[in-house]
């Protein structure tokens, strides 16, 4: 069960998954760290829990050197191999809260999903130590909406009714988190509007790429896909369904306080 393994560990068997079906980020993220905070092309980037590179690839594509931080073996095997065409990425074996990076080496720590697995006070210590003088942390992440449609609002349901340990991943408070890992002069916040389309089997790569999603030969899988289908059946539009997302990008100083 997925509700059994370590954060580092859930996603080792749905890495496939994850690489077609989680969703990117937008371009605009990198355009308002460049006008907003002064990001620049020459900067160096630690991207902790780069996973998939999914985060990662924006940066390089706006020309700097990310550093990938990921402990999971499947999950940095699939972003060497999404990334290798980028001579400007490295691959590191190592945790959010012990980098390995030498102190004062990178310009800005950027985390993305994997964010809400990590020890918050523990890793803004290690990005406070790794960080240059006057450099930022930018956590950026895709909230999906649960309710402003139909379709949103059963699929949520259906998480409910079938995932592992769905409720407990929901529950997670993000917030509480955010303000133990930023330091006493808070963050800024800014909100981008993103988006997927599936058909059907799209969609059940999606959400089976969740953490919390039963996997063949578990008791829900079954029941889960089936609901899915009617679920499409009932609401796709010329065969294609919608996910609707926030990308909430936050950006400040990381606490330098031990945890």
């Amino acid at each position: 069960m997925s509700g059994d393994l370590r954060p580092t560990e859930r996603f080792g068997e749905r890495v496939t998954n994850y690489v077609r079906y989680r969703p990117g980020y937008p371009a605009v993220v990198v355009e308002h760290l460049a006008a907003s905070h002064g990001l620049r092309p020459e900067h160096t980037i630690a991207d902790l829990g780069s996973g998939t590179g999914l985060l990662a690839v924006r940066f390089l594509e706006h020309g700097n050197r990310v550093l990938g931080i990921e402990p999971n073996g499947p999950m940095r095997a699939a972003g060497d191999a999404f990334l290798a065409e980028h001579a400007r990425f490295e691959s590191i074996d190592a945790t959010a809260e012990a980098t390995g990076l030498p102190d004062a080496s990178v310009d800005l720590v950027t985390a993305g999903q994997a964010f809400h697995w990590f020890d918050p006070l523990a890793s803004a210590h290690e990005c406070a130590r790794i960080l240059k003088s006057g450099g930022l942390a930018a956590l950026i992440w895709n909230i999906r909406k649960k309710d402003t449609s139909p379709f949103l609002a059963d699929y949520e349901t259906l998480l409910h009714t079938f995932g592992s340990d769905y409720p407990v991943v929901a529950a997670l408070d993000l917030t509480s988190r955010e303000e133990l890992f930023f330091d006493a002069d808070g963050h800024e916040k800014a909100v981008f509007p993103n988006e997927q389309w599936f058909d059907l089997p799209s969609l059940r790569g999606r959400l089976l790429s969740a953490s919390y999603a039963p996997q063949a030969g578990e008791p829900n899988h079954e029941p889960m896909l089936r609901r899915l289908d009617e679920l499409f059946e009932i609401y796709a539009v010329s065969g294609r369904v919608r996910f609707e997302y926030d990308c909430d990008v936050l950006v400040g100083r990381p606490s330098a306080n031990s945890p």
